[in-house]
């Protein structure tokens, strides 16, 4: 369920994003195809958890309810997150993960050098610390989507099929709601219509050099902004990433 503060969903959403995505590439962890993939999905995984725990300290302290990062990723049930469908999906084969990381970096980079801007100081900062690491994971995904996209006959139509699969998520990335056009009005964050430009500049020259077709789908609904509705993947993640904090309240070591 939405808050009454869109700053405070705002922040929800962007770590949410990082957090339920850097639990998805975790899952790589040694079972990678190649070691040095192995490395970097794992070194991916922990930029996104690091970036998470900004996001989710300042959402903390800006709920001002005493509760911390932890808490914020650790303690709420599905229905309170806010990440988008996209970074939900299942790793599928490595392709499909690749083509997920791929698709979600161009955007990402995209909105936090729009955030590097924001009147909020502390986003600012944040996403100035951000893009550097998010820099490297746009370039690596798509030389990874490229050489895989222009590889074998079984590697590019894999790619393909990954791209048919992902792309209708898309869409929610883009599409404002009423969080959205609060934090673009208090220049908190960018317009996400004046992203789309950028986003769709940088997909297609990748794409295309991955001989890759941008299929011809829409977003149907959104679902991951609104809380209400969410992938049936996201419960399954939650479980996991969950469960240690869930069994043993409170517990340290």
């Amino acid at each position: 369920m939405a808050s009454a503060d869109p700053y405070f969903d705002f922040l929800l959403r962007m770590g949410d994003n990082t957090l339920i995505l850097g639990h998805r590439v975790s899952e790589w962890c040694g079972h990678a195809p190649v070691i040095e993939e192995d490395i970097a999905l794992a070194n991916t995984a922990l930029d996104l958890i690091g970036q998470t725990q900004m996001w989710l300290g300042l959402a903390a302290e800006v709920e001002g309810k005493i509760r911390t990062a932890d808490d914020l990723a650790m303690l709420r049930d599905a229905w309170d997150f806010r990440s988008a469908l996209l970074v939900q999906q299942p790793n599928g084969d490595f392709g499909q993960t690749l083509m997920r990381q791929f698709l979600f970096d161009a955007w990402h980079l995209e909105m936090l050098k729009g955030l590097i801007k924001s009147s909020e100081v502390r986003v600012a900062e944040i996403a100035a610390k951000a893009v550097k690491e998010v820099q490297y994971h746009v370039e690596r995904s798509g030389d990874t989507v490229i050489g895989l996209g222009d590889g074998t006959a079984e590697s590019h139509a894999k790619m393909q099929a990954a791209l048919d699969l992902l792309w209708p998520y898309v869409g929610e990335l883009f599409t404002p709601d009423a969080v959205d056009d609060a934090m673009t009005a208090n220049g908190i964050a960018p317009d996400l219509n004046d992203l789309r430009t950028a986003f769709d500049a940088h997909i297609g020259a990748i794409l295309s050099e991955a001989t890759l077709t941008i299929p011809d789908s829409t977003f149907a609904h959104k679902g991951g902004k609104s809380g209400f509705q969410h992938s049936e993947h996201l419960g399954h993640i939650l479980t996991q990433m969950q469960w240690l904090q869930r069994a043993y309240p409170g517990a340290s070591w």
